[in-house]
């Protein structure tokens, strides 16, 4: 052993919005459930899932690209009516609650 200290990786994964390839613990999981793309906060949901920045930019471009469709590899359009509610309140939270901790640690460590 030389000593060193490997740096641990981390799952990276691709926002289907913006196509920025970041740690997986910053996206939301996504997932489709009977024609809807729900959150999966806890990504556990069964199924394919697709990543998206929670913040409405990156859902917005989602949509208007139909990366839902690629993502899910079915027809579309697909109803974002929850997922669009639950990006709009993260990104309502008030400053000091959005820290620099991954997305879903912020969000299990709420408790909800």
């Amino acid at each position: 052993m030389s000593g060193r200290t490997r740096a641990r990786s981390r799952p990276q994964r691709t926002c289907v919005g913006c196509r920025e390839c970041t740690d997986k613990g910053a996206l939301l999981r996504v997932v489709l459930t009977g024609g809807s793309v729900i959150p999966d906060l806890r990504g556990r949901l069964p199924g394919r899932g697709a990543y998206l920045h929670p913040v409405p930019s990156c859902l917005e471009q989602a949509v208007r690209r139909r990366a839902f469709n690629r993502a899910f590899r079915g027809p579309g359009p697909f109803d974002v009516a929850q997922l669009r509610e639950q990006v709009e309140r993260s990104a309502q939270a008030p400053k000091e609650a959005r820290t620099e901790r991954p997305y879903r640690e912020r969000y299990l460590a709420s408790g909800k």
